[in-house]
């Protein structure tokens, strides 16, 4: 289920961080997001579990039991917390019904989905034996179709013992089979020993745990204290009458009997069954009364069987057939024999029915199916099975072909039935809910990424302050800045070159220059303020201040000499040429119009400019007085032009920019 897939996420993000799992998912190639209740292959899991390792560089022993311990506390996040601590008074209670707890969920979910069963039921979900030793110790046997897992449920169990029990456990695995006997269709059985000890004294433990566990304790150091007592006073008899005779150990009961029994002899506490003499109840009624109940010996023959189920399966009818002949055991995967299911006495038992057997009328209908419990009788060497229809909702019955009468009154499965069609009917509406909510996720991801498209796009068009305040409506004033240096550049005969191209030719030829000026305007960070035809304008201090706009705009003006090289004249072949004009001075900079909103700067600085570009020199830097002026101590190599005539300027001082003495053309071009 991606519940499972969502807890690793969740653990991978939270111990760290988003951009570890955004490694992670995309090496094992699979989705940001998973649906709670939406089943999903289990590569998936396994390629997350193993990049895992991988990317954090951590055994897979280690990840898993991490994530075990995880998963416990993300089930109890949930909303699984109630309803696991209520599974038992003890940690081999706890254990013993994880199975039953897997067989709830799955009437609920209609799939097998719980505390350590990770996978849909039809995929056969792990399950779990536990056994109780002489020492306190216990084995923990666990099936699994899937290999390699085995160590997620140490985490998980012993965060469990922690946290309900306040007991630390230590689990080692003493046994490790490949292909299962005891269990078909399960590849692995790993069988732990499980070792406990309290990590806090008795009156620290929560609700759950604390009095019935005193009790007992106390009840065990009582109890050696009177049977030494005992073993006392029989010594003492035996030496007075000169023969041997063994004390007789008190029950358990009886000890807590004799310890909770104060006054005149009123029993506080404690619990003693009483029998009748004789069964009150006839044949008749006990099989009315439970119509899905089956008692069969050890060959398997059936002795006796509920009403209902004799009208389901009438082969039941004839006494001292063989069961296995009618059902099949679907869960827990053993084989139809009587040890096995002794063996796995306190599971679930799943049954279901064999089609061949069915009348001609069934033969077309899905199998039923039967859940209880086995209790064997001793002083009848019979197994007696307490069961119900396995059914989850009313379309389920209907599909049988069977109606709430046939389930008894006192069955608990009428009940669930008709809730569980209710919870179906949440449950839908919830995974609806949840596959918009991952819709307008992905909607509002692909949203945020066409916005910042746009942003980028209209960044690259106007100062990236400007666009913010003409997004939010405001009006955007006019700045004025003292300083800064204009760059103009124009291709060399150009004109000549437009007549005799056709114009495809000039545009992937401008196209071509332009990117790479473009790219330097990033690497020297100047802004780019228009280009006209072959002129390319840009402007250093313009629309952010800075000290430095004459060293990048020279910067700058050497790339693009360099860059040009590069670019092919489509008439000559040869390289194209191109001039630079570049000056320094105050300008007035301001948006102007609605549609299509420009950036423009304004002042005779923009216009020295472009004079110093139209009186430049093919492949050269041409620099006004003002701009070397800002350039002479920079560490710049600059060569003296002398006075030249200006139009509409008069007589003007100029200079050439050769090279920057200080940095490498790999520096100048941005390149690595």
């Amino acid at each position: 289920y991606g519940f499972i897939n969502t807890c690793l996420k969740s653990l991978v993000v939270e111990k760290y961080g988003e951009e570890t799992w955004e490694k992670l998912r995309l090496q094992a190639g699979v989705q940001d997001s998973f649906l709670t209740f939406e089943v999903y292959k289990d590569e998936i899991t396994m390629q997350l579990v193993d990049k895992a390792c991988k990317v954090l560089g951590v055994p897979a022993d280690i990840v898993l039991r991490e994530f075990g311990k995880y998963f416990f506390e993300f089930c109890k996040r949930s909303g699984y917390d109630h309803m696991l601590r209520t599974l038992g008074g003890n940690l081999y209670e706890f254990i013993e019904n994880l199975d039953a707890l897997h067989s709830y969920l799955s009437l609920s979910y209609q799939a097998s989905f719980g505390f350590v069963c990770f996978f849909p039921q039809e995929m056969n979900a792990p399950s779990f034996r536990v056994e109780k030793n002489e020492d306190g110790s216990m084995h923990l046997h666990y099936y699994s179709d899937r290999r390699g897992l085995c160590h997620i449920v140490p985490g998980i169990i012993g965060a469990a013992a922690l946290d309900f029990f306040n007991i630390e456990i230590s689990m080692k695995i003493v046994n490790q089979t490949e292909e299962e006997e005891e269990r078909t269709g399960k590849k692995e059985h790993i069988v732990f020993l499980v070792t406990q000890k309290p990590l806090f004294p008795c009156k620290e433990r929560n609700e759950f745990s604390s009095s019935s566990q005193c009790l007992v304790d106390s009840a065990k150091q009582i109890e050696n204290q009177l049977n030494k007592e005992d073993l006392e006073k029989a010594k003492n008899t035996n030496g007075e009458r000169g023969n041997s005779v063994c004390p007789v150990k008190k029950s358990h009961w009886k000890t807590l009997r004799g310890i909770i029994t104060l006054g005149k002899g009123k029993l506080l506490r404690g619990f003693d069954p009483v029998y009748p003499k004789s069964l009150w109840i006839d044949t008749k009624t006990f099989c009315n009364g439970l119509p899905f109940h089956m008692v069969f010996d050890k060959e398997l023959k059936v002795k006796q069987a509920g009403v209902s189920i004799q009208k389901i399966v009438p082969g039941l009818q004839t006494m001292g057939i063989c069961l296995d002949q009618y059902f099949r055991i679907v869960h827990p995967e053993v084989p139809f024999t009587i040890s096995s299911i002794q063996k796995f006495i306190n599971s679930q038992f799943v049954f279901q029915t064999r089609r061949e057997m069915m009348p001609e009328s069934w033969r077309e209908r899905p199998m039923l199916e039967l859940r209880g419990q086995m209790m064997w009788m001793e002083p009848l060497q019979c197994m007696l099975y307490l069961c119900s229809p396995l059914l989850r909702t009313l379309h389920e019955l209907e599909e049988r072909q069977m109606h709430i009468a046939d389930i008894a009154p006192h069955d608990v499965t009428r009940d669930l039935i008709l809730l569980n069609q209710q919870r179906l009917a949440e449950m839908e509406l919830s995974n609806q809910l949840e596959r918009k909510k991952e819709e307008l996720r992905i909607l509002s991801k692909h949203l945020e990424e066409e916005k910042k498209k746009t942003e980028a796009l209209l960044y690259a068009m106007l100062p990236q302050h400007v666009a913010n305040q003409l997004k939010e409506g405001k009006r955007v004033e006019a700045g004025e800045f003292k300083e800064c240096t204009i760059l103009f550049s124009d291709v060399v005969t150009f004109t000549n070159i437009c007549a005799q191209c056709e114009p495809i030719q000039i545009v992937l030829m401008l196209n071509s220059m332009y990117l790479r000026f473009d790219r330097l305007t990033t690497v020297h960070d100047v802004y780019k303020v228009e280009t006209i035809g072959d002129a390319y304008m840009v402007v250093g201090g313009v629309p952010v201040p800075v000290p430095t706009h004459a060293e990048r705009v020279a910067n700058f003006a050497l790339g693009m000499i360099m860059a040009a090289r590069g670019v092919q004249n489509p008439v000559s072949g040869n390289p194209i040429q191109i001039r630079v004009g570049i000056h320094t001075g105050p300008v007035l900079a301001g948006v102007v119009g609605e549609k299509m909103p420009r950036y423009c700067l304004f002042g005779d600085t923009v216009n020295i400019a472009a004079r110093m570009e139209s009186h430049g020199v093919p492949s050269k830097i041409h620099l006004s007085s003002s701009a070397y002026q800002c350039l002479k101590y920079k560490n710049f190599e600059i060569t003296e032009r002398g006075e030249i005539e200006v139009k509409g300027k008069g007589k003007m001082h100029t200079y050439f920019l050769i090279r920057n003495r200080s940095a490498t053309e790999n520096e100048i071009m941005g390149r690595p």
